[in-house]
């Protein structure tokens, strides 16, 4: 299967390029949308929450059903699902039933779509790419996404501006379409061998299983743990600087767009830096570096009154995702077993997917009543200390380290 590596890592991308554009296109919409009519944490708060539960209460039967049966049928499916519920809402919105609610709706269902998907395409990429090529894989994909949440806040935002929110919805129907038919017609991929084989344990033994497993394995119970503060933490960051921007700096759609393309070119430095270079030899330290700098960085926008300097730390800061991002999934693929690796991502999507929301219930409702500045640097202060926990953990160093 995978002699044909090069060709059928380029089809699986070409269809999730296709479908990230549609979907980048409606967050940023809703986004905006919320940001702009509301300007309170707390309907942002809201928001987030129902865009995170779903992927929370689906992760772990998701990870399951990515072990048990054909990965690339259920991206297919997910992607179905998705583009179905968008254009339901589309259909209500120009029926003229326009509400905070149904977005809030839509995203939930979207979030749903999302953790089943998420867990299969990472268990997917090590099915069809050599262990060898897997950190220049997801270092290229990295940028790919990044280049494609360049283009889409730009676009978005021109779009909001020429047109109704109906045809930004229209366009990710006609998107996800596309890439479903990509993996129907063009990628050839066989399932892997447990999908193959009929299933001799129950669901909910296969569930134990995989829970088990994660508790026996040292580095990735230890790096869950890590992950869990960290999303906990990081949430002020990522979802209250568009907030931050209107209260401080102006309500102008421009500055939203502005802060997007900023991170975004951000993170297509730092994938195309992860593919070419790769990091340092051991992954771990590679991390520890990300985790240090987002600390610095989030402190900074805490402290910087002038936009274009925080433009500029905006795009510091979208270089150090890919420099945690893709170690910390290649060391997930590389070390788990093949038919643990669904399980595996599907309890990683729970945590992200839980504590993210979690963070949010505090510091989003807190956002109206302090200074998003103040939340910013105390998270960007805990953050930057939290790094040390990585670097600290034997476990972790080791695991980190390059094969003889």
């Amino acid at each position: 299967m995978k002699n044909n590596w090069k060709k059928n890592i380029v089809l699986f991308l070409i269809s999730q390029i296709l479908s990230l554009f549609g979907s980048s296109l409606v967050q940023y919409a809703i986004l905006w949308y919320i940001t702009l009519n509301t300007k309170s944490g707390l309907m942002m708060t809201i928001s987030i929450i129902c865009g995170f539960l779903p992927t929370f209460f689906l992760s772990p039967f998701a990870g399951v059903w990515a072990d048990r049966y054909n990965r690339k049928v259920l991206i297919m499916l997910s992607d179905s699902f998705i583009a179905i519920t968008t254009l339901l809402m589309a259909i209500l919105f120009l029926m003229g039933y326009e509400s905070m609610g149904l977005l809030f709706v839509m995203s939930a269902f979207r979030a749903a779509g999302a953790g089943v998907q998420t867990p299969a395409i990472g268990a997917f990429i090590p099915q069809i790419v050599p262990e060898e090529q897997l950190t220049k894989v997801n270092g290229i994909n990295g940028s790919i996404q990044a280049m494609i949440m360049l283009i889409s806040p730009m676009l978005s935002g021109a779009l909001l501006t020429m047109a109704t929110i109906e045809v930004i919805f229209f366009i990710d129907v006609i998107t996800a379409a596309a890439a479903v038919l990509v993996l129907v017609f063009f990628l050839k991929v066989s399932a892997h061998e447990k999908a193959q084989n009929l299933q001799k344990v129950s669901y909910f033994k296969d569930l134990r299983e995989g829970i088990d497993y994660i508790k026996g394995h040292t580095y990735v119970k230890k790096f869950f743990i890590f992950c869990a503060f960290f999303f906990f933490l990081v949430s002020p960051v990522a979802f209250l600087t568009p907030l931050q921007v209107t209260r401080s700096f102006g309500d102008d759609v421009w500055r939203l767009t502005a802060i997007e393309i900023a991170f975004s070119i951000g993170m297509m430095l730092g994938g195309t830096l992860m593919a070419s270079w790769g990091g340092f030899k051991n992954k771990v330290h590679t991390m520890v570096f990300s985790s240090l700098l987002t600390g610095i960085c989030t402190i900074a926008f805490g402290v910087t009154p002038i936009f274009w300097f925080y433009l500029i730390i905006m795009g510091i800061i979208g270089v150090s995702m890919p420099l945690f991002h893709t170690p910390s999934t290649v060391l997930l693929q590389e070390k788990v077993e093949a038919d643990f690796l669904g399980r595996v991502f599907g309890v990683l999507g729970m945590i992200s997917s839980s504590m993210m929301p979690l963070g949010m219930l505090i510091f989003g409702p807190m956002a109206d009543v302090v200074q998003i500045e103040w939340l910013l640097i105390g998270t960007g202060i805990c953050m930057f200390i939290q790094s040390f926990f990585l670097i600290g953990s034997k476990d972790l160093v080791e695991a980190g380290r390059p094969k003889a």
